[in-house]
């Protein structure tokens, strides 16, 4: 056999089996070819075979490359104003009822061009890569209205275009009711079924469709047409559900075949049977959970007991989560939510790829998927979800190529 690289001394966290262990595999080699796996296993078990290079990885620790499957990275300004009224005793919702929240960001982002945008976002993105992220989404849901909304999309584009990360853009214009359709929202609905996402899909510009289905977002019934938008564009749906409130909206997520449902605090039992039934993935966003400082934990016994994949992520954005650390999240999902560090690391690696359709892809180190790795510095696979700051990522290899180090 003949490979690109050989990947040696290292230990692996394939993320290709369940149980504690992590699939782990000491003392491994990983053999590349074209930019995927082309074998990996225990070095001793190596096949006959020759490598244009071998490179030695040091003895350290080698997972899947990170995937944070659910940001919000593109947008101008910042909320930390918001953040000071929280700590005062308003609540997101009553903020978001005095046109704050998420219409302040609407307002800034389109207010600025889409240069200005994509030099903020490139600089939080990076923030993320160097935590060892290989494969992100980012939603549009600030713009509401088609040019601004197409703008993001673009931004979200370029951003996978120009840096090492494989990017899923996901339109989620159905994110707020925009100034100028206040007490219209069944008006604003049709503009996003009937031009923004047609538009988005044609210029190619979204990968997937997302909406907001909660009490100051958009009704079972207004998501629903959402979603049927979606099918007649051909692109896959998910969905921001069950963050305060109740409304059902994960068991439609499930009867639409949704990739993922994402929050799920306030998630009830029948609609976990439904995301288990279709294969939805459930998105826990322990940072959203924290800067919001909620107290209704997401039923993690119950989707385990169902067996609905989880995973974690960053939720990242200016006003309920402004995380830029993956690792964090780890740390969060952990505490807040009680998960395993395995399930917080399969969390961000197999299945955050289920959440963005990509598990055939990437998510675990199995031949065959592109060899993109994150190379880390630490004792023992647990350690990701057991340190608060600093960053034991010590490289990533993307494609099989070395294309950063800390």
């Amino acid at each position: 056999m003949q490979w690109d690289t050989l990947w040696t001394d290292c230990h692996a966290a394939t993320m290709a089996a369940s149980g504690a262990t992590h699939g782990a595999i000491h003392d491994a080699a990983i053999a590349v070819a074209d930019g995927r796996i082309a074998w990996i296993g225990a070095r001793a078990d190596l096949p006959a075979g020759e490598a244009a290079r071998t490179e030695s990885l040091g003895g350290h620790w080698v997972t899947p490359g990170l995937v944070d499957c659910h940001t919000h990275l593109v947008f101008g300004g910042n909320r930390a104003g918001e953040f000071e009224m929280r700590l005062e005793g308003a609540s997101y919702e009553e903020i978001a009822r005095a046109g704050g929240g998420i219409l302040s960001t609407v307002r800034d982002t389109r207010a600025a061009d889409e240069e200005v945008l994509y030099v903020g976002a490139a600089r939080r993105l990076r923030r993320l890569l160097t935590e060892g992220v290989t494969t992100a989404e980012i939603k549009s849901g600030y713009g509401l209205d088609t040019a601004n909304e197409l703008k993001m999309l673009r931004v979200a584009r370029r951003l996978g275009e120009s840096l090492p990360v494989t990017l899923r853009a996901t339109c989620l214009a159905a994110h707020a009711i925009p100034p100028e359709y206040k007490e219209r929202s069944d008006a604003y609905i049709d503009l996003v079924c009937d031009e923004i996402i047609p538009a988005a899909a044609q210029a190619g510009l979204a990968d997937a469709v997302d909406a907001f289905c909660e009490r100051i977002a958009f009704s079972v019934e207004q998501t629903e047409r959402v979603f049927q938008a979606a099918q007649r564009a051909g692109l896959p749906v998910r969905l921001h559900a069950e963050q305060l409130s109740d409304q059902g909206g994960s068991g439609l997520a499930a009867r639409y075949g949704a990739l993922s449902a994402d929050h799920l605090e306030y998630l009830a039992e029948p609609d976990i049977r439904a995301m288990a039934d279709a294969g939805t993935t459930a998105v826990l966003l322990p940072g959203a959970f924290y800067t919001l400082r909620e107290t209704r934990l997401p039923p993690v016994a119950k989707l385990r007991e169902h067996g609905v994949p989880i995973a974690v992520a960053t939720d990242a954005n200016p006003g309920s989560s402004p995380a830029l650390s993956l690792l964090l999240m780890l740390n969060m999902a952990c505490t807040l939510f009680r998960l395993t560090p395995q399930e917080a690391l399969a969390g961000v690696t197999i299945n955050g790829a289920r959440a963005l359709g990509l598990a055939d892809e990437c998510g675990s180190l199995e031949p065959g998927k592109r060899a993109d790795f994150a190379v880390w510095d630490i004792g023992q696979p647990a350690e990701l979800a057991y340190w608060l700051g600093g960053n034991p990522c010590a490289g990533v290899v993307r494609g099989g190529e070395w294309v950063q180090a800390a």
